[in-house]
């Protein structure tokens, strides 16, 4: 189980430590986990999870009907990561960047969900992290990135260059700060 209060307080540690890395001063709301994954189910196969955190989104994915072993949890982050170990045992969890991705040829992603700061990141990191992304992915995967800003944060031009297109999905008003969904999949020939 959860301790919201010890999640928010390791959430602010965090922030205060490395605001750019995490990017929000508390952990996302069940609200916006709904949000990221209500087209992720039990039938969607392995789900790959960008920056997990405390596992909000891991805890949706799992009420959704994704089993602990389908998941792929990639955490940078020391502190999260051991709680994630201890949350989601049977789950596979790279401590590492995810820019640096690198799965198992034969484990094919059905989704990824990315609690990543885009925003805040170099363009060339989040070039990098979207080519790992779809190299792993089906090719009808997609990956589902939520935003505080008003609109993608994936830029127009790099979407063309990787031939990927962006959907807004919905706004989140009631999330700390409000957040927007998008679903980033290949474009169709």
């Amino acid at each position: 189980m959860t301790n919201t209060a010890s999640d928010t307080l390791l959430f602010l540690r965090s922030w205060l430590t490395k605001p750019l890395e995490v990017a929000a001063i508390a952990p996302s709301s069940t609200r916006l986990a709904a949000a990221m994954t209500t087209e992720i189910g039990r039938y969607t196969g392995d789900v790959l999870e960008l920056g997990p955190g405390t596992g909000i989104f891991t805890r949706a994915l799992l009420q959704n009907g994704v089993r602990q072993d389908q998941l792929v949890l990639v955490e940078r982050n020391p502190a999260f990561a051991a709680l994630l170990r201890g949350r989601f045992p049977e789950a596979t969890l790279i401590e590492g960047d995810a820019q640096h991705l690198r799965l198992s040829k034969t484990r094919k992603i059905g989704a990824a969900i990315s609690g990543l700061p885009l925003l805040s990141m170099p363009r060339q990191a989040v070039r990098d992290i979207l080519e790992a992304v779809f190299r792993h992915l089906a090719d009808d995967g997609c990956l589902f990135q939520f935003t505080y800003g008003p609109r993608c944060p994936v830029p127009a031009a790099l979407l063309e260059i990787l031939r990927l297109e962006a959907s807004f999905l919905r706004w989140v008003p009631l999330n700390l700060p409000p957040a927007s969904v998008y679903r980033l999949s290949r474009r169709r020939a």
